[in-house]
């Protein structure tokens, strides 16, 4: 008998022009959760459709309790006890909870007619025993997208599954959905269910796999147990390259302050926040959920409203009561949720890089410049190498970090002497995110003043100059560069004085 639910051997597959796996290997135990990382372009999806029988291996074999499977189909996979949870969701909104869970394998009656009342007890059991509190009758159409995902995840047990592949099922769920999506693993565990955890996420790889595989550029790179690993070794396996140079972080002159902020609040959002940033700087700001980081920036921004407090850009104060008061002052915000608020999926590369700064693409102030914005953005996908088939391809179908660099590619365009990030990196894979590092090194180099505000604490400790520590819409303290620890800041982000910290550093 094998010690492994699922064997992955020698598979490869190639598509017009394309290889996407070269000879790769998959070896999970049952009762595990098996991490599966890489860059996007690595082959990870590729391979779990295989595995689920949406593509079919041009060579390799898969075993599957220690038998040889072959996959005809979706089905075939569902039918042996392989499931998989994909991170874009695709739900039949106007059904309900129980109906999109047994879609297509409903329980019927004597007469043959479909048995309703049996299908919403059999859901019942399902979410209770999960701990999951939906109501088997809810329409899917009025769940929100979390609610959704443990909604994907009940269907997947419910095949009685033993292997349960979840693509980046974290992208969309707040701190307390996350805490429970991991306590449902855990029971799935303790079931003797092997889970393939694929993410990007070093805190989740580190908090929840007992074991990581790693692909680059659809080839194996290795297997360990994630407690061999660090967070070092892993991004060197994924990228090729060492710790140091994935963060890129260069000396840069950093001279005359060019904006201030002075007492600025906003209800009882956040209350008297005071910091400066100068060119050449990139300042941090750190915090729990709910320290009020991101509103204090879109305040800045002329998103909402400020009740009090000042904004000196270059000795002169400023009135901003819009994003394009803000714009005018070539102040740009990279928002954090780049789908909801930072991109337009339906248009096309072209008009998602020009749209905000379209003024100055016009001929006698009425007619658009197309071979002027078509330069800008050539330029752009060449300097932050966006893959991307044309500049009519629209931004939907990028990838996390392709979308990413077309935001950045936009606010770049207008030239922002202030450029503010919120969670630039969140969401892509680690490669995108040292192309990511690298850009903002090059940007403060050439004398721009970066905000970044980062949840990633090794992203913080890396890349700031200075940092500010909130909590709960206060600031509460501020770090030099040589001041920096990871527990100085949890410390303070929690709301405790810094002068109760053992390390920290007297000034």
């Amino acid at each position: 008998m094998s010690d492994y639910v699922l064997e992955i051997e020698n598979v490869s597959k190639s598509f017009p022009g394309v290889r996407a796996l070269q000879e790769v290997e998959l070896k999970v135990r049952p009762g595990t959760v098996h991490g599966v990382m890489g860059e996007n372009g690595a082959g990870k999806s590729t391979l779990m459709k295989i595995i689920i029988g949406l593509y079919t291996a041009d060579k390799g074999t898969i075993r599957y309790k220690g038998n040889i499977l072959e996959l005809k189909d979706v089905n075939d996979a569902l039918n042996v006890g392989i499931s998989m949870i994909h991170q874009e969701l695709s739900p039949l909104p106007f059904m309900t909870v129980a109906q999109n869970i047994f879609l297509g394998r409903e329980k019927r009656n004597k007469l043959g007619f479909i048995d309703h009342q049996a299908i919403d007890q059999a859901t019942a059991n399902i979410l209770k025993d999960l701990n999951i509190k939906l109501r088997p009758t809810a329409i899917m159409g009025t769940l929100s997208i979390a609610q959704m995902q443990l909604v994907e995840i009940a269907k997947a047990v419910s095949y009685d599954a033993s292997v349960v592949i979840m693509d980046e099922p974290t992208s969309t769920l707040t701190e307390q959905e996350v805490k429970h999506l991991f306590r449902i693993i855990e029971d799935l565990k303790s079931r003797g269910v092997a889970v393939v955890y694929i993410t990007h996420k070093m805190d989740e790889v580190f908090g929840i796999t007992d074991e990581v595989t790693v692909y680059r550029d659809g080839e194996f790179v290795g297997t360990d147990d994630t407690r061999n690993l660090t967070r070092e070794s892993l991004i060197q396996k994924m990228v090729g390259r060492s710790f140091e140079q994935f963060f890129h972080k260069q000396t840069a002159a950093i001279e005359e302050v060019v904006l201030e902020v002075e007492n600025l609040c906003r209800g009882k959002v956040f209350r008297d926040v005071s910091f400066s940033v100068r060119r050449g700087e990139i300042l941090g700001f750190a915090g729990l959920v709910g320290a009020g980081r991101s509103e204090v920036m879109e305040t800045l921004f002329g998103i909402y409203p400020k009740t009090a407090g000042r904004v000196v850009k270059d000795g002169r104060e400023l009135d901003i009561r819009s994003p394009k008061d803000a714009i005018g002052n070539r102040i740009a915000f990279l928002t954090e949720d780049r789908k909801g608020t930072g991109l337009y999926l339906n248009l096309s590369v072209r008009d998602n890089v020009a749209i905000a700064n379209l003024v100055n693409y016009l001929k006698g102030g009425v007619f658009i410049d197309h071979q002027q914005v078509r330069a800008i953005c050539d330029d752009s996908v060449a300097k932050l190498r966006i893959r991307t088939p044309s500049l009519d391809q629209l931004v939907l179908y990028l990838s996390g970090g392709n979308q990413q660099k077309v935001v950045v590619s936009r606010w770049l365009a207008m030239e922002p002497d202030i450029l503010i990030l919120d969670e630039p990196t969140r969401g892509i894979d680690v490669g995108a995110k040292s192309e990511i590092y690298k850009l903002m090194s090059e940007l403060a180099f050439r004398g721009k003043a970066i905000i970044l505000i980062s949840s990633e604490l090794p992203e913080i400790l890396a890349m700031s100059d200075r940092v500010v520590v909130m909590h709960e819409g206060d600031k509460v303290g501020e770090l030099t560069r040589e001041e920096l620890s990871q527990e100085l800041i949890l410390h303070m982000a929690t709301g405790e004085p810094r002068s109760t910290f053992a390390g920290a550093q007297q000034t």
